[in-house]
């Protein structure tokens, strides 16, 4: 079931950076990532408030909160930047090295999360990292 969501997610993704450039056309960068970040809070509030997940507010740890905060801040600094990036650059090119994220993704989950290296995982980060580079030349 994963693999649907994360295919859902790459669809999603790849639609909202063709209609980010679109949008961006004529506006400040920074304005059009404030407003995508305001309609992406509605949206996830809704759905929270609808499904009524709301109430496990309180159960949430303090490291939670910390590390989703963190998140947060992380993902905004991430769309701040490529919403920069996409709107002085050729979409074509700014995604794939956006997408280099997953390599950085990888190399991290290594790192800090002690996930498991193997031969599969090397050679496929490596793939990315190439080909990257190579719509990047």
């Amino acid at each position: 079931m994963w693999v649907m969501y994360a295919l859902l997610a790459a669809v999603f993704a790849a639609a909202t950076s063709i209609l980010a450039k679109i949008g961006l056309e004529g506006i400040n960068a920074n304005l059009g990532t404030a407003i995508r970040t305001a309609v992406v809070l509605v949206m996830a509030w809704g759905i929270v408030l609808g499904t009524g997940v709301q109430r496990g507010i309180p159960d949430i740890a303090p490291r939670s909160w910390l590390f989703l905060v963190l998140s947060g801040l992380a993902t905004g600094a991430s769309w701040l930047f490529f919403f920069r990036a996409l709107q002085i650059g050729p979409v074509s090119r700014v995604v794939p090295i956006d997408k280099a994220s997953v390599v950085i993704t990888m190399l991290m989950a290594f790192i800090f999360l002690g996930e498991t290296v193997d031969a599969k995982t090397v050679i496929g980060g490596v793939l990315i990292a190439a080909g990257t580079i190579v719509l990047v030349l």
